[in-house]
């Protein structure tokens, strides 16, 4: 009643003005309900400590002499990507078993130990190795494929040549036999190109053979950090990465050169991050696990 009688009062035109402002409220609201934009996807890059290795001698990682008689030590991640509600997990590390021999273990030229499971450190974010889709797996040394058996329901993404080489005999320098033998009974897509795992660009796995014949490199979109592109073990420090340096166990030295040339041009093009796994700075500079990057 007295809403009839306050517009009973109004001249024509401020009645005219006032319905305008109502339907234009109106529209906007309809407008944003059905223009609204998506949520923008969520997006972490986790680097997990998978382990360490020791080296009496480094001369093995170039086949110049370049580390002729120097001792060294190699850090060893695996990379969680969450894209979305989905996981990939990045590389396996040494294995779990690892953890409980208070010493390493000796092999390969080298002392293999591990402070912490990488189940446990799943656990601490709420993960199971059920709750991984992917693992990709950069190359099927023993210190990248130590925990493959860790996930029989994954669905692992490898590239096409590395499990045929990595199955003959004899077994080939790095690979452990028992270690790839889940393989057999596994959910696996191998490919032969570049495989953009989610079909968004975000997560792309790029192949850079030479130090092995399917070895491969992860290239990241994230949405605040940018782009990360994670080497393998294309350089195994930044010393590698400075002087081309070829490691002596590299299957092809001229795809080893030709993969560097690659992984060159993708940097110059992308303005990537550069992440080389093995190399302790490119580690640490890293948010520490349970910290990630977006």
């Amino acid at each position: 009643m007295i809403l009839r009688r306050v517009r009973s009062l109004m001249p024509q035109a401020q009645r005219g003005l006032l319905l305008l402002f109502a339907v234009i409220a109106t529209a906007s609201v309809f407008a944003s309900c059905v223009y609204a934009e998506p949520a923008p996807l969520e997006m972490r890059l986790y680097a997990i400590d998978c382990g360490r290795l020791d080296y009496p001698n480094m001369d093995g990682f170039s086949d110049t002499d370049d580390y002729a008689g120097q001792t060294g030590s190699l850090v060893v991640p695996c990379f969680l990507v969450r894209h979305g509600s989905e996981w990939l997990l990045w590389d396996t590390g040494v294995g779990d078993r690892i953890a409980a021999l208070p010493n390493g273990e000796v092999k390969q030229e080298a002392r293999f130990s591990l402070r912490r499971t990488l189940a446990s450190q799943l656990t601490s974010i709420g993960l199971v190795p059920d709750s991984i889709r992917y693992v990709a797996l950069s190359h099927l040394h023993s210190d990248h494929g130590g925990n493959i058996g860790l996930f029989p329901h994954a669905v692992f993404l490898i590239g096409a040549a590395e499990l045929p080489w990595a199955r003959s005999l004899p077994t080939p320098e790095g690979v452990e036999a028992p270690l790839i033998a889940p393989l057999d009974h596994a959910k696996m897509e191998s490919f032969d190109k570049d495989r953009d795992v989610f079909g968004d660009g975000t997560v792309r796995i790029l192949k850079a053979p030479g130090h092995t014949p399917g070895h491969c490199m992860l290239l990241l979109k994230l949405p605040k950090t940018g782009p990360i592109l994670i080497t393998g073990d294309l350089f195994h420090q930044r010393r590698s990465l400075k002087g081309h340096l070829v490691p002596r166990v590299n299957t092809n030295r001229a795809d080893t050169l030709a993969s560097i040339n690659r992984f060159e041009g993708l940097v110059n093009a992308t303005g990537a991050r550069v992440i080389i796994p093995h190399e302790r700075q490119d580690f640490d500079s890293l948010p520490a696990f349970p910290g990630f990057l977006e």
